[in-house]
């Protein structure tokens, strides 16, 4: 069995390749599905995702979601990564792009005022606190992940067990 690697990456991504078809692979995540209640499986077309239950569940736990690819008659490749639940990724995405725009209209208001030959106080405390909430964002990111890690782990290794036995992790 594969590991993951020691590395914390945003939305870590991972290929896999099978000597199976596609739907046979689905159909074992199925069988999964219902002889299991460890894992919350869901199976739309050729995705996959995997999630822990909801009473486990916690603000930063991911999930893991799989994409089959036919590749020939009776192989496919597996893409897969994990991710936060969408709705988290929503509002983080949300806020650092507030914070950016914020800090764009500030920058205009700042070149405004200094053209005017304005004191800049103000813009200048609205630039260091736009700074301390992006900081602010990184280390709650960076923490989500490593709290998410073993969720991660877990989701990977359920995977796994499901699997045919000779599956090889690709780069």
């Amino acid at each position: 069995m594969t590991k993951l690697s020691n590395e914390i990456v945003l939305r870590p991504r991972f290929s896999l390749k099978l000597d199976h078809s596609s739907d046979e692979i689905k159909l074992l995540f199925n069988q999964a599905k219902s002889e299991q209640v460890d894992f919350k499986i869901s199976c739309v077309d050729d995705h996959i995702f995997i999630k822990l239950p909801k009473n486990q569940q916690h603000f930063w736990s991911p999930q893991l979601h799989l994409e089959f690819e036919e590749t020939q008659k009776n192989s496919c490749s597996i893409k897969g990564f994990f991710g936060p639940n969408p709705t988290v990724w929503t509002m983080f995405i949300f806020l650092h792009v507030g914070v950016g725009i914020l800090f764009m209209i500030n920058a205009t208001w700042m070149y405004s005022n200094y053209s005017l030959g304005n004191p800049l106080d103000i813009q200048i405390w609205i630039f260091i606190v736009l700074i301390l909430i992006w900081v602010l964002l990184y280390v709650a990111g960076t923490v989500g992940k490593k709290k998410g890690r073993p969720d991660m782990q877990e989701l990977y290794y359920f995977m796994m067990t499901i699997l045919p036995s000779q599956t090889a992790l690709q780069p």
